[in-house]
């Protein structure tokens, strides 16, 4: 549905914003704690009421905001206001960091390649942690979270003996991770592109370097937001986040920065692509006329030779000559070779 749609509505209405689908939102749930850990999967609303008076943290991943009556019943279980079940629904939803009462929500994007299509597939994700809670809803199945609920079945790292605090950086970090990994495998792809110009520069694409470019730039568009939303997260003053997983969502900033920086050298690689290819390809034009010129230079007097002989006078003393025919061809040999001469001592050739 196109973000129109949403003219006139009151504010908190949602309204599902993004590519049309008809598929069954999937609710999967892990629930943990230092000695426990439990997981379902594929589970209705009511059983997630249920399971979230579970005793511990309990993680739920909703797949598919595209039915906004499932968003707003797993909304009512956990208490969210209904402005942030607006924005869930809202694929288009710019990054963001928001300190409600109850609970801390973050919308971000999720970057994966595409190893099919070879191009990046970025992915609306919102992210809420509340005191014993933490909910992660995305558009399609298929996430950077493997690591995380590994490390949750088997009980490694410090994940199931912190709060729901701990779970939402992982997450996020999770996140960032899955950009550097992203963006090495387009970076392999860009390399190719660097490495090719200066074997052949014919054989280079300049509609693959756009689509490089066009990318990038929607990565770009899609990280940079993401600093100051790990920024306010690290700084906020609620008492959701700890003192130690603040020193965490530092870390993750400093990563956010990287990726930023990688991003602008791939966006200045790619401009120098551009460059130097149109720059060959002048460069290769210019051989082109000069070759042409130097041609065309050669047989201008040879041209003017035959214009002149060619004329039909009766009164021209050389038409009558033995020899004229071979006298005309040898001074253009001369001429020619005498050029020909001149432009190789002026390095012209």
């Amino acid at each position: 549905m196109r973000r129109s749609g949403k003219s006139g509505l009151e504010p908190g209405t949602p309204v599902y914003v993004g590519e049309q689908r008809s598929e069954r939102v999937q609710i999967d749930v892990m629930l943990y704690n230092e000695e426990h850990f439990e997981e379902h999967k594929n589970v209705n609303v009511e059983t997630l009421k249920q399971l979230s008076d579970a005793p511990g943290i309990v993680w739920v991943n909703v797949v598919g905001v595209h039915d906004v009556e499932v968003l707003r019943q797993v909304g009512d279980i956990f208490d969210i206001h209904p402005l942030t079940i607006e924005d869930i629904a809202n694929t288009d939803q710019r990054p963001k960091y928001e300190d409600y009462p109850s609970y801390l929500f973050c919308v971000l994007n999720m970057v994966q390649y595409d190893e099919k299509v070879q191009e990046l597939a970025l992915e609306h994700l919102s992210i809420l942690m509340g005191e014993e809670y933490i909910v992660s809803f995305q558009e399609v199945p298929g996430d950077v979270f493997d690591g995380v609920r590994e490390r949750l079945r088997q009980n490694k790292g410090k994940l199931r003996t912190s709060g729901s605090d701990m779970g939402m950086y992982s997450l996020i970090d999770a996140i960032v991770d899955g950009y550097f990994i992203a963006l090495e495998k387009l970076g392999l792809g860009i390399e190719k592109c660097e490495d090719a110009l200066f074997v052949n520069a014919e054989k280079i694409n300049l509609e693959e370097v756009h689509g490089f470019k066009r990318e990038i730039l929607d990565f770009r568009k899609s990280v940079w937001p993401l600093r100051d939303e790990v920024s306010m997260l690290e700084k906020t003053d609620s008492e959701l986040i700890t003192k130690e997983t603040r020193m965490y969502l530092r870390d993750v900033y400093d990563h956010v920065i990287q990726v930023l920086d990688m991003i602008d050298s791939y966006i200045n690689i790619l401009g120098s692509i551009h460059d130097t290819y149109l720059s060959l390809s002048s460069n290769r034009m210019n051989e082109i006329m000069k070759v042409l010129t130097t041609i065309a230079t050669i047989f201008n007097p040879l041209t003017f030779i035959v214009g002149v002989y060619g004329m039909n006078f009766d009164n021209m003393p050389e038409l009558h000559w033995t020899y004229g025919y071979a006298v005309v061809w040898s001074v253009m040999i001369v001429v020619a070779i005498g050029l020909i001469v001149i432009f190789k001592k002026s390095k012209w050739l």
